[in-house]
């Protein structure tokens, strides 16, 4: 009997085949744009709301890989993707309620004035509907929880190898997240805010305070009541005022207008009014292209909206504040279209002025 007689049929050799298939799909892969294989991946997601956006942060992973990031590189990118998605969730439930982010010295004992008086604007402000934000750990942080209480809390802690874990006030609370990085934590903690609060601290309040300044002066963050609370006959703020005045506008490195940015106070009622007061008549705004759409609960008058002109067009590069209807992106987003407003084309530079301006609006009719 011959050697194949006893043996079943050779089985067609395909090893070569699929090799050929794999390497051909791979370069069809690589020919690929970083937008195409973004809708590659968002095929596998049908019905996916929302989906240029994601399919821009699907392009920017496929361009990480084509330029062969360094591994360094692509962990602190993956990590702060991380840390920013499990925040957005934590937050998510909370983004119909209004919430104001304290800031101020960990090192500040619960027996310190600083601590009391936070405690207490907290208190104020979660009796009226608000929630409380900090950064989760002991000190001014703590006193803002404390008084806000742990239902309306939300912290955002950072990791570090020398500070205890989040505080009692919200420690294994659902609405707490944790961070390793600075600047992610950061992003949350304005980011989300409808008011701030700074209290004395060291280099880290004090980066926080002039970064929120930074955001409202420059637009990049919504304008927002932003009040440094000290206690009766405290110096920390009026020192710092002085600085500023002497070092810093002396010199013309601040514009005249920015000092409306902020309000320094010692006294809590001051603060719950500049912060209440901020959203009495004015809501919130849109920029439409060059248009900058001022949303508020009631239009000023005839007469009142002629004075407004006459003391802000300065801050106009052409035409008058004016009553308008929901703009085009904001009919068909939705975007607060029961509300009355007032379109205007700002210069995109004078945020102080624009601050003076709302202040205006808040008085209308009063």
């Amino acid at each position: 009997m011959s050697a194949e007689a006893g043996l079943p049929p050779l089985a067609p050799d395909t090893a070569g085949a699929e090799d050929a298939d794999a390497a051909a799909e791979a370069d069809a892969v690589a020919e690929l744009t970083g937008d195409a294989l973004a809708d590659v991946l968002l095929e596998a997601l049908p019905g996916t709301a929302r989906g240029d956006l994601y399919r821009a942060i699907l392009t920017t992973v496929v361009e990480l890989a084509r330029e062969r990031t360094d591994a360094l590189d692509l962990k602190l990118a993956r990590a702060a993707l991380a840390e920013m998605a499990e925040a957005f969730r934590v937050f998510r439930p909370y983004r119909g309620s209004q919430k104001a982010t304290f800031f101020g010295s960990a090192r500040t004992r619960p027996d310190d004035p600083l601590y009391l008086q936070a405690r207490r604007l907290a208190e104020r402000l979660a009796a009226q509907g608000w929630m409380v934000v900090t950064g989760a750990g002991p000190g001014i942080m703590a006193a803002g929880m404390e008084g806000a209480g742990r239902d309306r809390s939300l912290g955002v802690n950072i990791r570090l190898p020398f500070e205890q874990g989040a505080n009692r006030f919200i420690a294994q609370d659902p609405k707490l997240v944790e961070m390793r990085y600075f600047f992610t934590r950061k992003l949350m903690l304005i980011k989300e805010s409808d008011g701030y609060v700074v209290l004395p601290g060291g280099f880290g309040t004090l980066d926080e305070a002039f970064e929120l300044l930074t955001l409202l002066q420059t637009g990049k963050a919504e304008p927002a009541p932003l009040v440094l609370l000290d206690v009766p006959d405290g110096t920390y703020w009026r020192g710092w005022q002085q600085f500023v005045d002497e070092q810093v506008a002396a010199r013309g490195l601040v514009g005249a207008d920015d000092h409306c940015l902020y309000r320094i106070t010692a006294d809590v009622d001051h603060a719950v009014e500049e912060i209440l007061g901020f959203y009495r008549n004015y809501h919130s705004l849109r920029w439409v292209g060059d248009l900058l759409v001022l949303r508020v609960r009631r239009l000023p008058d005839s007469g009142e909206l002629a004075a407004i002109n006459r003391a802000f067009g300065d801050i106009l590069t052409s035409g008058s504040i004016r009553p308008t209807k929901p703009v085009g992106p904001e009919r068909s987003s939705h975007d607060h279209d029961e509300l009355p407003r007032l379109a205007m084309r700002f210069d995109r530079v004078h945020y102080g002025r624009l601050r003076q301006l709302i202040d205006t609006l808040n008085n209308v009719g009063r």
